[in-house]
């Protein structure tokens, strides 16, 4: 059995704009290509400067602990003090680098959407922001 039109009920009226726009590529406002990329420069810096400092305050922190790996690794012998002293600083270092990278990155995110000309027209380009 099949409705006829009269009998489908009316839909409001309901502005998706807001919701396609969000959904549609973004064109170069110069020569109106939708060929853009984003660039995000600020968020690699971030990341290596992060890297970098996390890496060393690290293994800055993986010293200090390394004195105690050193003493608890007495009861082991001289074999016990060099691996632990080691591993202390090894660790410290790969998980002061991690953290450090993951902040600059999401801090240069932040510079890259905010402060930034974030997207480049590949045809003519051009850099512009977001609004």
């Amino acid at each position: 059995m099949i409705e006829s039109e009269e009998s489908i009920p009316d839909t409001p009226d309901v502005d998706v704009s807001p919701i396609l726009t969000l959904f549609t590529p973004r064109t170069c406002p110069n020569c109106h290509s939708p060929d853009v990329t984003q660039k995000h420069l600020a968020r690699q810096v971030g990341g290596i400067v992060g890297t970098t400092g996390g890496a060393a305050s690290g293994i800055a922190g993986a010293l200090a602990g390394a004195e105690t790996g050193a003493a608890l690794g007495l009861v082991a012998g001289p074999v016990g003090i060099t691996l632990g002293t080691l591993a202390g600083a090894l660790m410290g270092g790969l998980i002061g680098a991690a953290t450090g990278g993951i902040a600059g990155a999401k801090l240069g995110s932040l510079i890259d959407e905010r402060v930034l000309k974030h997207y480049q027209c590949m045809r003519c380009g051009h850099t512009f922001t977001e609004h």
